[in-house]
């Protein structure tokens, strides 16, 4: 399969503050001289940063890219050199094949056109014939829901309204690359649900697209692969579940597993210690956990003294922090005392329970002492997960393609009675 995109060594420098090259005013240019005699000979001092640097990747035709990471670390500059909206400073990125992008709001609208006329202007910047722009103009204005406005001039546009026509354009004049930023944010969450429908058919019919967003659940669940990243550099490339779940548990501080020794200094009276804690998903740890089957929070620990009746706690958290529960074995293995020694307790999450996110573990080994629950080893955000949902099979998303809220989405039985 050829690359529809193929981009080699991209590096991006900026000079902040530096003179710009432009035609101003004359009031301007005499400032400007002032300012330079004022600082005096060989005082200029321009700090230079790297927007992007050496970034090398191919895009095979028909994949559906995503590029996440940080405020600030390249992914804006990544997509306007390949729009060709500035020059990278060097490498090079070739592109093959009609290019549609929405980069910012409005972007390539003229604000003294009309809505209408707007639309023509950018399918003919595309190489389209009139012919062919008028045919998908109704289906445009239907996704755009601005029918009302489209003969208005878009400079009286409020923002919701210019991205609403600005995707719809971008996402229906056949464009053979699609190029989407963090502009989605926004329309309201009805719109932002149909752009996300869009891009996926976009991309099941097997054209390009390289989607920038900070919505890790659209990412994981609309591109195959993605790029993090990180201080103009890439960081990880490979799967979107898998490159996801490293970027939210960089950010938390955490992994999928951890191991304990004697020197580490989490909580612990002597009763009792942990030794590791791990998620598990068919049989071998895991980042990301597919929502559909179970997911298995293994933690094993240490007992060091008799005559206690211990049992395995675990408290689980959303990525903002909310307790999604607390769980304890209440096996009656549990009720008596429990012998010294080396134990592994796996508490199952059923399929088709969490929501898709980030979730963080707290791990504990308690006793009951008055009715209260009474910790002897523990430890905060010991690891955290990624849950993932392809949206495919037996899946409690259904054909419904946008960000559900809250932290489950069981999968229920429903019964249905016609009178």
């Amino acid at each position: 399969m050829s690359a529809a995109i193929a981009a080699a060594g991209l590096s991006k420098r900026y000079r902040i503050g530096q003179l710009q090259s432009s035609y101003g005013t004359l009031r301007e240019s005499l400032a400007r001289v002032a300012k330079s005699l004022a600082s005096g000979p060989h005082r200029h001092h321009h700090e230079e940063i790297w927007a992007l640097r050496d970034v090398s990747f191919d895009v095979p035709e028909g994949q559906v890219l995503g590029v996440i990471g940080r405020n600030g670390a390249g992914k804006s500059t990544l997509l306007k050199i390949l729009t060709r909206i500035t020059t990278p400073t060097g490498g090079r990125a070739e592109i093959r094949g009609r290019v549609g992008s929405l980069l910012e709001v409005g972007t390539g609208f003229h604000p003294e056109l009309t809505g209408r006329e707007n639309v023509f202007l950018n399918g003919s910047i595309l190489g389209m014939k009139r012919r062919e722009i008028a045919r998908k103009l109704e289906e445009i204005v239907d996704f755009a829901g601005i029918d009302r406005f489209m003969d208005t001039p878009v400079k009286r546009y409020s923002s919701g309204m210019y991205v609403r026509l600005a995707f719809a354009v971008a996402a229906h004049l056949e464009p053979e690359i699609l190029l989407v930023d963090e502009v989605l944010a926004v329309g309201d969450a009805e719109f932002q649900r149909r752009c996300l429908g869009r891009m996926q058919d976009f991309g099941q019919s097997g054209r390009t697209v390289i989607f920038v967003s900070h919505n890790m659940q659209a990412i994981a669940r609309l591109c195959e692969r993605t790029i993090l990243l990180s201080d103009g550099e890439i960081e990880r490339d490979g799967r979107s579940p898998d490159v996801v779940a490293h970027y939210l548990q960089s950010g938390q501080g955490s992994g999928s597993s951890r191991e304990w020794t004697e020197a580490d200094d989490d909580w612990s009276d002597g009763v009792a210690r942990l030794r590791s804690l791990r998620i598990v998903q068919d049989g071998r740890s895991v980042d990301t956990a597919d929502v559909r089957r179970p997911i298995g929070i293994e933690l094993a620990f240490a007992v060091l003294k008799p005559g206690q009746p211990l049992f395995p706690k675990l408290k689980l958290h959303s990525a903002e922090g909310e307790i999604v529960f607390n769980a304890f074995d209440t096996d009656p293995r549990w009720h008596e005392p429990v012998r010294p020694g080396e134990y592994v307790a796996t508490a199952w999450i059923p399929e088709n329970v969490l929501n898709e996110g980030l979730f963080t573990v707290e791990p504990a080994v308690s006793s009951l002492g008055s009715g209260k629950l009474l910790p002897h080893a523990g430890a905060r955000q010991a690891v955290s997960f990624h849950v993932h949902d392809p949206g495919e099979g037996d899946s409690a998303r259904g054909r419904f393609t946008g960000q559900l809220r809250g932290v489950v989405r069981p999968l229920l039985e429903w019964t249905l009675e016609e009178r």
